[in-house]
């Protein structure tokens, strides 16, 4: 081989095992230099969710290509969506898992992959959170709402002795249920009954069920606690307000909300919809589990951790707990402060 041969086959050596160097580098920024954030919702056409990815989606205009999947409620097509955004080697993952239980796995892949990890929404399990120092959780304090969705309850019995229909002195109540073994189901049933007892009124609770945070299985399972129990029942707790709201179609299906005759139901999340029932009259009260701080803190973090730098309250805006958590607080939502939620 001539020297001219030899130097080019040389030259090609090099700039192979620089572009194989270059492979194994930070994941690269898209052209023009914004981030990529990857981002997978647990399913879309949940009411709240719907409402964090709208903020999210409007936090990131300018700022970074926001790419945003669902999951469709199932754990494995979730897996493949997160899978599919390392192999593009986004920046940055923002997760809202299907199974709390599996953020572990997702957190493994993210490390190898060295692409940090947002989760929100649904707080994964504090042995998962400690296993990268680039895993972050945005959310609410669960047992937070359940207190006052329990203290909307409180008022309304004080202030309105006809509420104990039978005059016995005990609250008797049925609750709709989100999720078995979510956290905010378990934890929003748990502070709302506690709030009630902790105010010193007995309460006896007449049925219990899961609706799924879903608007016609809160219906149908209010349907269901009617039949048995008729007009015994003097609440209705709901894990979330699409729950409350199908309760309350089937409370009007029994002729309540009209001719006086009432029954007081409350929420959580204060969606639109839910504002709407506040304004009728129809809804007592709900909390307002704040989406759009919710979807804005994920897309903060996201953008921040993207770029390389460790979250905290002057690039992100938000309080970073612990090193790892951002909580967003909630708030007891009336008809007579119901503009705030708007």
């Amino acid at each position: 081989m001539n020297r001219y041969l030899k130097g080019i086959a040389i030259s090609s050596l090099v700039l192979g095992l620089v572009a194989a160097g270059c492979s194994k580098q930070e994941p690269a920024k898209q052209a023009g230099g914004n981030p990529t954030v990857g981002v997978a919702i647990y399913k879309f056409d949940d009411t709240f969710m719907t409402g964090v990815r709208n903020a999210i989606s409007k936090a990131g205009e300018g700022k970074a290509q926001v790419d945003i999947v669902d999951s469709q409620n199932a754990q494995p097509t979730q897996n493949d969506k997160v899978d599919l955004f390392i192999t593009k080697k986004v920046n940055a993952l923002a997760i809202n898992p299907v199974d709390r239980t599996a953020a572990g796995v997702i957190i493994e892949k993210a490390k190898k992959a060295n692409i940090p990890v947002v989760f929100f929404n649904r707080e994964p399990l504090p042995e998962d959170m400690q296993k990268w120092d680039k895993v972050y959780y945005v959310g609410a304090k669960a047992e937070e709402s359940g207190t006052i969705s329990g203290k909307l309850i409180v008022d309304y019995w004080k202030a309105h002795p006809e509420m104990d229909k039978n005059k016995d002195g005990v609250l008797q109540y049925v609750l709709l249920k989100g999720e078995p073994g979510h956290q905010d189901a378990e934890l929003r049933t748990k502070f709302s009954v506690k709030a009630v007892e902790d105010a010193g009124i007995k309460v006896q609770k007449l049925a219990e069920d899961t609706a799924m945070w879903d608007r016609v299985k809160g219906q149908e399972k209010m349907a269901a606690f009617l039949a048995a129990h008729g007009d015994n029942i003097e609440a209705v707790f709901a894990n979330n307000d699409d729950m409350a709201l199908g309760a309350i179609e089937a409370l009007k299906a029994k002729g309540y909300f009209k001719d006086g005759k009432f029954i007081p139901v409350v929420g959580v999340d204060a969606t639109a919809p839910a504002l709407k029932a506040l304004e009728e009259g129809t809804l007592l009260g709900t909390v307002l589990n704040d989406a759009s701080n919710q979807g804005k803190a994920t897309f903060n973090l996201s953008y921040v951790l993207a770029q390389g730098q460790t979250p905290n309250k002057d690039n992100t805006g938000y309080e970073v707990v612990d090193g790892k958590y951002v909580w967003v607080p909630y708030k007891k939502i009336t008809k007579d402060n119901m503009n705030e939620a708007k």
